[in-house]
């Protein structure tokens, strides 16, 4: 058959978090996928049908994809048997917030410089997080500088990033509200199209753009999704010092307006992870730069920090120090192990720094947290001993297990319940506090003072 007649073959650099189940993805839905990554470990995961890192529903997309997906370390065997290359490699934070492209840049140069022995044209993709103006910018021309080829016509470029977050990457990809394309020109563009619309399962929009829109638009959805979470806080906050009112109930009902939405305007705790709060912070470092007040990603980012306190002050309603508290949830979010900018390990810091005597738990986290705490706390091997005698107990990760705690025998006198896990009716002599319910911070005393 005709190489323009057959799919474009797809090349995915970078093969973690977020790499490795795009390349499952695409091999799933029928594409030759070739993937390239530094660690050697991976590239033999990927090589022998296993999946390099823990994803729900990787290791049965790789299944689904077996034959058609393969590693490599080598960059001209990448780039000559692929189309189109997507680069999902790490855009760290500098100093100044903003992110840092030199992994980008890195990729970049090497697929142009493999790209000087290939005489098709080819599509760059760059799906990592990067600032405005970047794609155009400083990637333009080292994709133009290494590879000797003009950008726009003898090569494309686009910028590609998806929304997806860990814990549910698989079914993010294949499900979709939107792509977003930002392109250098319209064929490169459509190539892009084209393989999506042959990947997902979904029905989602396609924003096709310049460049600079498209990494804007990136910012700005996660920047407003942030603002809701911290919205959804402040009414919580409010209704904790208001008796009989439920955050819950009223965000639900405000969530019914089509002009706003339920999305994320669920009242808990604050955002963590490794997106939304670095991305706040580098939506308001651009406006700094640019001479822009961004007021609003900083108030969000003001409100977010805050609701640490809130818990601290839940924790000092219930248990004095020297007192056992259990920490349930050190992960950043459900179904995945990641614990960058986790409440739940920073709140078990902070609790064993004011001398509480404290336990953690997690379903997957306990080995990346343990690196953090160290011997701070004290690492259960159930939820159920993490319980057991405790004064108080903190959900701060909504991990389905939880659920099916027996909460009326499980030892502790008091649980703090933010995602409202715990039945009442189920909690027999326990008492439940859930931040956002009613006036129960009334009387109570601060960390600090529980403290002195």
């Amino acid at each position: 058959m005709d190489r323009k007649t057959q799919p474009p073959r797809l090349s995915v650099i970078g093969l973690g978090k977020l790499g490795s189940p795009m390349a499952a993805v695409f091999g799933a839905k029928g594409f030759d996928v070739v993937g390239i990554d530094l660690n050697p470990a991976f590239v033999q995961a990927i090589n022998e049908g296993r999946a390099p890192v823990q994803e729900p529903g990787l290791q049965e997309q790789l299944d689904r994809a077996r034959g058609r997906v393969r590693a490599t370390q080598d960059w001209n065997d990448l780039v000559t048997s692929t189309d189109i290359s997507f680069i999902i490699v790490p855009t760290p934070s500098g100093p100044d917030r903003m992110f840092v492209n030199r992994f980008v840049v890195d990729a970049v140069e090497r697929i142009g410089a493999a790209l000087r022995g290939k005489p098709d044209y080819h599509v760059v993709v760059v799906t990592s997080t990067v600032m405005p103006g970047s794609t155009d910018g400083e990637i333009r021309a080292a994709l133009e500088r290494s590879s000797g080829r003009t950008v726009g016509q003898d090569v494309g470029l686009c910028y590609n990033p998806e929304f997806i977050a860990l814990g549910s990457v698989v079914r993010d990809m294949l499900f979709p509200d939107m792509i977003l394309i930002g392109e250098s020109d319209a064929r490169a563009g459509e190539m892009l199209e084209q393989v999506y619309r042959g990947s997902v399962d979904s029905k989602p929009e396609f924003h096709r753009m310049n460049l600079v829109n498209a990494e804007l638009c990136k910012i700005s959805v996660n920047t407003f999704v942030t603002t809701k979470i911290s919205y959804a806080n402040m009414i919580a906050e409010l209704c904790d010092h208001l008796p009989g009112a439920d955050a819950d109930v009223v965000t639900r009902a405000v969530g019914a307006d089509s002009r706003i939405g339920r999305k994320y305007l669920k009242p808990a705790i604050g955002y963590g992870g490794p997106c939304f709060p670095r991305d706040n912070k580098a939506f308001a470092a651009l406006g700094r730069r640019l001479g822009v007040n961004t007021a609003l990603a900083e108030a969000t980012d003001a409100i977010n920090e805050h609701q640490f306190q809130r818990m601290i002050g839940a924790v000092a309603a219930c248990a004095e120090p020297g007192q056992a508290v259990a920490v349930l949830g050190l992960s950043y979010k459900p179904d995945t192990a990641v614990v960058e900018e986790s409440q739940g390990v920073a709140l078990a810091l902070q609790l064993a720094e004011a001398g509480y005597q404290v336990r953690v738990f997690d379903p997957l986290a306990m080995s990346a947290a343990a690196a953090i705490l160290g011997d701070r706390v004290t690492r259960s091997e159930t939820a159920a001993d993490a319980l057991r005698g405790v004064a108080a107990a903190v959900l701060t990760t909504p991990w389905a297990a939880f659920k099916e705690i027996a909460w009326a025998e499980c030892g502790a006198a008091a649980v703090i319940d933010p995602w409202s896990l715990v039945p009442r009716d189920a909690a027999g002599t326990v008492r439940v506090v859930r931040l956002g319910q009613g006036d129960w911070r009334r009387g109570a005393p601060s960390l600090n003072a529980a403290a002195a």
